[in-house]
């Protein structure tokens, strides 16, 4: 296993990273200037909101420090390319997806070192908050996250050629390395699978449901329209859960860390088809 830890799921992650750099124009930045209102109500709802229901959740909810500190890891996590692929299905604001999920991947380096240790203190002993030094998950990130998201900019802005027609398969590669790295958890935990999903299952579906429906709702009440709401809508219920599990492999050597990014990982395709299958009926 410590050749898969090590190298091939930092390495997974950082394919899926450099993949959606390669998808990035300036114009997905420029657009949040010029149009700031959707995506600062998208922002803000998976950034803060979406932690805050997972803490919430995981005080009330009666289970082991690690698994509540795994179901945090997920919250804490950017929403997944994916997100965009099924905002397209929604009739949703493709480009406003495009740009909460890049800029909240680039975040990311900064939020998920301040959530991970916040909830560390919160739920876990002091001595295992204070064994993980935040500097250490934010070089981390940035080496795994950040770092291959400029890469595959500078590819798309100085080989364009060869990185738009590289981008589908890209796109194809990714799909397969999360689908491989989910496996892998699994299979690693495959003796206590049928165990951690029962342990996890429920409290990863209550948060997928909820988060949605909150989301939902941020979105009919502020955002600018209905394509613009079904976005935050699917932003705030699609994570990025391979980004998960690497850092729960990397900071805690897996275990019952990374079961809830796992089973939120299963479940958040369920949710969110089903939310797009009403979303088209109800346009």
């Amino acid at each position: 296993m410590g050749i898969i830890t090590d190298v091939v799921l930092p390495l997974s992650l950082a394919f899926i990273m450099f993949s959606l750099g390669l998808a990035l124009k300036s114009s997905d930045f420029t657009r949040v200037i010029k149009q700031p209102k959707d995506f600062l109500i998208g922002a803000f709802s998976q950034i803060i909101i979406l932690p805050l229901v997972a803490l919430i959740i995981v005080i009330l909810w009666p289970l082991s420090p690690e698994l509540a500190v795994g179901v945090m890891l997920i919250a804490a996590a950017p929403g997944g390319a994916t997100s965009n692929i099924i905002t397209s299905f929604a009739k949703g604001d493709v480009a406003l997806s495009v740009s909460l999920t890049a800029i909240i991947s680039l975040l990311c380096v900064i939020t998920i070192p301040i959530i991970v240790l916040f909830s560390l203190n919160i739920l876990m002993d002091t001595s295992t908050a204070k064994s993980i030094s935040i500097g250490d998950i934010a070089i981390k990130m940035f080496l795994i996250v950040t770092v291959p998201v400029i890469i595959g900019m500078l590819f798309r802005k100085f080989l364009s050629s060869i990185s738009i027609s590289f981008e589908p398969l890209a796109k194809k590669i990714s799909a397969v390395l999360f689908v491989l790295v989910l496996l892998g958890a699994i299979v690693a935990e495959k003796d206590n699978v049928v165990s951690y999903f029962a342990q996890a299952g429920l409290v990863t579906l209550v948060l997928n449901l909820l988060m949605m429906f909150i989301a939902f709702y941020i979105g009919k009440l502020f955002a600018s329209g209905i394509s613009q709401q079904k976005t935050i809508t699917v932003e705030c219920g699609l994570q990025n859960g391979t980004l998960a599990i690497v850092v729960a492999t990397t900071l805690f050597d897996g275990g019952l860390y990374l079961i809830p990014a796992a089973t939120y990982s299963l479940i958040m395709f369920f949710t969110s088809l089903i939310y797009v299958y009403f979303a088209r009926q109800n346009n």
